[in-house]
């Protein structure tokens, strides 16, 4: 089994995809899961949080992460049709420390749940650990997100600390796991997913 998708620069004109991602509720939520809603990244994306982004916002956003030096955000794509599925973000870099955060987001739901995102993740922390030189990615996953948790377990991530009553979603106050994964916790896992799947 080869990977089935690849990663490129995100490019201004796939504005008008990422749009159309954007005004899907069920991504929307997806969203403020990655971020704060009041933040002024949040407001920026989706107009403020009861709003949806319009096509200007959505076009001004790529060009900013263009020229963000903090920030990298590659398309995920096909390797059969070159069709633009999903986007990752690798944020908050921190090049004295070499750390950083890297979400991800299959923003066409027709590829949800057959395995693209955990390959896109693959690919995504062999360009941030191998080809830019980071040494720690950390992660927030939400206590009571057992799926996560355990997908960020697959990829190596270890559970550093908890943060008590840190989001309030849904009518409560949640507690968020701090995970962190390390360049060397990231080679065993690569490695065993390069044998098992025969990649390169």
């Amino acid at each position: 089994m080869k990977f089935r998708v690849y990663l490129r620069a995100l490019e201004l004109e796939d504005y008008l995809i990422t749009y159309e991602w954007r005004k899907d509720e069920e991504i929307y939520h997806i969203l403020l899961n990655f971020l704060d809603m009041y933040s002024e990244e949040i407001q920026n994306m989706v107009g403020g949080p009861k709003f949806f982004i319009s096509k200007e916002k959505e076009r001004q956003w790529i060009l900013n992460t263009i020229q963000d030096q903090n920030r990298m955000v590659l398309g995920i794509c096909l390797k059969e049709n070159d069709q633009l599925i999903g986007t990752v973000n690798i944020q908050d870099i921190d090049w004295v420390n070499r750390s950083a955060h890297v979400p991800i987001l299959i923003g066409n739901k027709s590829y949800w749940g057959g395995g693209y995102a955990s390959e896109a993740r693959i690919l995504a922390l062999k360009f941030a650990f191998y080809e830019r030189g980071i040494h720690r990615i950390w992660a927030l996953v939400l206590e009571d997100n057992i799926p996560s948790l355990k997908l960020h377990e697959r990829m190596g991530y270890v559970k550093e600390g908890l943060l008590r009553d840190s989001v309030y979603k849904n009518g409560r106050f949640q507690n968020q796991v701090y995970m962190g994964l390390l360049k060397e916790d990231f080679d065993k896992v690569y490695q065993d997913y390069c044998e098992k799947y025969r990649n390169d």
